[in-house]
């Protein structure tokens, strides 16, 4: 695959910037796998594409030779239905809130396999969503998912976990068991003003349960060239985070609307079109900043 006439149309931030993107070459093939980084996909808002770059961000990183494993963790389930899987069909003994509840559970017994090879998922239904006063009640409850990964950590290379969009128990979860905090950030100023409470509450986490946090990037979705609000918000975003927007952009499109429906990564159903080819390059551009193998 070429990646000039791969990624030639993918929007990145030159396009404000006038300087040309960096060239992402295709990264080394892993000669062993294991030992995954657990990256958290995460905003306080909803409607900003988590669920979309945790599913597309993940087969794309398949496409280069990583195991990966997605962990759905909001109990809407989107990421579940948009793997193909009705989330609220499956009984709780075969979602992720099982071995959350029960430390003897054999969570690699609820893994689930995607269409696409390399790329599995733990599925989530609306129970989930139960779990939260105990997670606020139990002492010690903020580190469940955390135990729950670990034995899993040894047959992936990538665990990217789409959480739940409020800053619950669940998040709190997530956020404890990851090393890493991918933030989509739509192209909106009510969505850029919200960050700012985002990065308080990343440094709380730090401070009190998980010291080894980072911002690997922010990541501008939902972008619409044409619109003169989006440019002026991304230009925004680029002046007060200059070193954490990654300079891929995710574009508006209806294709990621047609994928739920049909329960299949982008880079399967519309293999060649510009969506996909952005994932792609943001799966690059992740390894190259080192939140990936």
């Amino acid at each position: 695959m070429n990646a000039k006439s791969t990624f030639e149309d993918v929007v990145t931030t030159g396009t404000l910037t006038d300087r040309p993107a960096n060239n992402l070459p295709t990264p080394q093939e892993l000669t062993t796998h294991g030992d995954a980084k657990i990256i958290a996909i995460f905003n306080q808002k909803g409607g900003v594409g988590k669920t979309t770059t945790t599913i597309n961000l993940g087969a794309a990183l398949v496409e280069l030779g990583r195991r990966v494993l997605l962990v759905d963790f909001d109990p809407q389930g989107g990421m579940t239905l948009g793997l193909g899987v009705r989330g609220n069909d499956l009984p709780k003994e075969e979602t992720v809130l099982f071995p959350m509840m029960d430390a003897n559970a054999n969570p690699e017994e609820i893994v689930l396999k995607s269409s696409l090879p390399g790329l599995d998922f733990l599925p989530a239904n609306r129970e989930l969503g139960t779990i939260e006063a105990v997670l606020g009640a139990e002492i010690g409850s903020q580190f469940f998912l955390k135990r729950v990964l670990a034995p899993l950590q040894n047959f992936y290379d990538v665990i990217l976990i789409d959480c739940q969009p409020t800053m619950g128990q669940l998040a709190i979860n997530a956020l404890v068991a990851a090393k890493e905090v991918i933030v989509p950030l739509q192209c909106e100023w009510f969505s850029l003003n919200g960050f700012i409470e985002l990065g308080n509450n990343l440094q709380k986490v730090r401070q009190a349960l998980n010291p080894d946090l980072k911002l690997i990037g922010v990541l501008a979705t939902m972008y619409d060239r044409r619109a003169v609000h989006n440019r002026e918000v991304l230009g925004r975003m680029l002046e007060q985070f200059p070193d954490d927007v990654f300079e891929t952009i995710i574009g508006k499109t209806i294709r990621f609307s047609e994928t739920s429906v049909k329960g299949e990564p982008i880079t399967q159903y519309a293999s060649n079109s510009d969506a996909a080819n952005s994932y792609r390059r943001l799966a690059r551009e992740l390894i190259a900043r080192g939140g990936a193998k």
